[in-house]
């Protein structure tokens, strides 16, 4: 009886076909996705300048700064502190305000690390960097030539130029720590507190219009450099912390900080490690450019390890590179290998 009556419904009251019926209703969930997405043509260009807890703060071109969230449509890419980034939505980074980033530009160069060498998460230090100011102090922390050659692989690596800031020459000698770094071809600076302004001079030319990162370990005096270099950092900083709600701070995330001529300047945190799983192993030897001009003569199966094969010991024995920098090479290969 109850299919006579559908029936009966079905010839008594018929429905015109419409558009609903050819292409299926839009219901919840069902709404059909297109491929195209908006070229947001009138998004305004920023920088990142540090990122917490999935917020960015964003200095605009006009030194205002806001704080934007990461748009859907990037999907789970992220951005980092020193990428070029497109905004929509309200920028007065007033209450209430939304910004939202659509857009990363194409990186230029990516500086990165790991916790550990057999880490295989990547972490991303800073985007578009194109010099990396390795910063040793000769006491207080003691020097540490082992984890400046892991910072140094990463620049070579990322084609960023290098540049050594050894500080403390005040308190301790540095013959036997610039002795390693001799023939490495990247520019040495030195600095002591009765002449930091000739450091910063120094310093102020390689960095001009530049965006340049600065690493190193607690306490040998980057952040001090830093300020130095960017007289209202402190304020900056504030802004940042004001914008986000977060108290932040440089030596607890990384920040870029635009100097006062044109340029950048990526304050980072005091690093205790720096894993290199990221770079594969036959590029190690290539890091090491005043070593890897020794390899010529090597045979082409050589791993670099065995002495009485290898002929880096040679190249080391004739002045060419410090016994220092093949013992950090081969740890390094070691490492990879037990990896």
């Amino acid at each position: 009886m109850l299919v006579g009556l559908r029936d009966r419904r079905r010839v008594l009251s018929p429905r015109p076909v419409d558009e609903e019926d050819r292409f299926g209703r839009a219901g919840r969930g069902s709404r059909p996705r297109s491929r195209n997405r908006p070229l947001h043509v009138d998004a305004l260009p920023a920088r990142v300048v540090t990122v917490d807890r999935g917020r960015y703060a964003c200095l605009l071109e006009d030194g205002s700064m806001v704080t934007a969230m990461r748009a859907r449509e990037l999907g789970r890419r992220g951005a980092v502190v020193g990428d070029e980034v497109a905004l929509v939505g309200d920028v007065t980074a007033g209450p209430d305000t939304l910004t939202r980033i659509v857009r990363i530009e194409e990186r230029r160069s990516v500086l990165r690390r790991t916790a550990d060498d057999d880490d295989p998460i990547e972490r991303i230090i800073v985007a578009n960097a194109e010099q990396l100011v390795v910063v040793a102090a000769l006491t207080n922390p003691e020097p540490q030539p082992r984890l400046v050659d892991r910072c140094l692989v990463a620049a070579f690596d990322a084609d960023i130029e290098a540049v050594l800031v050894v500080t403390k020459l005040d308190l301790a000698a540095a013959d036997d720590l610039l002795a390693i770094y001799r023939d490495v071809p990247m520019p040495v600076i030195t600095s002591r507190k009765d002449n930091l302004d000739a450091t910063l001079s120094t310093l102020r030319e390689r960095l001009h219009d530049r965006v340049t990162v600065f690493v190193g370990s607690s306490g040998v005096g980057k952040s001090t450099l830093v300020n130095a270099l960017v007289p209202d950092s402190r304020q900056r900083v504030g802004a940042v912390s004001t914008t986000t709600g977060k108290g932040l701070h440089t030596t607890t995330a990384a920040i870029a900080l635009p100097l006062p001529d044109r340029g950048w300047v990526v304050d980072t945190p005091g690093v205790r490690s720096f894993g290199l799983a990221h770079v594969d192993r036959d590029r190690l030897v290539s890091c090491f450019p005043e070593l890897a001009a020794g390899t010529t003569n090597c045979p082409t199966d050589c791993d670099h390890l065995d002495p009485e094969v290898c002929e880096l010991d040679e190249w080391v024995e004739a002045g060419h590179a410090a016994a220092e920098r093949l013992d950090s090479l081969r740890r390094l290969l070691v490492n990879r290998d037990e990896s």
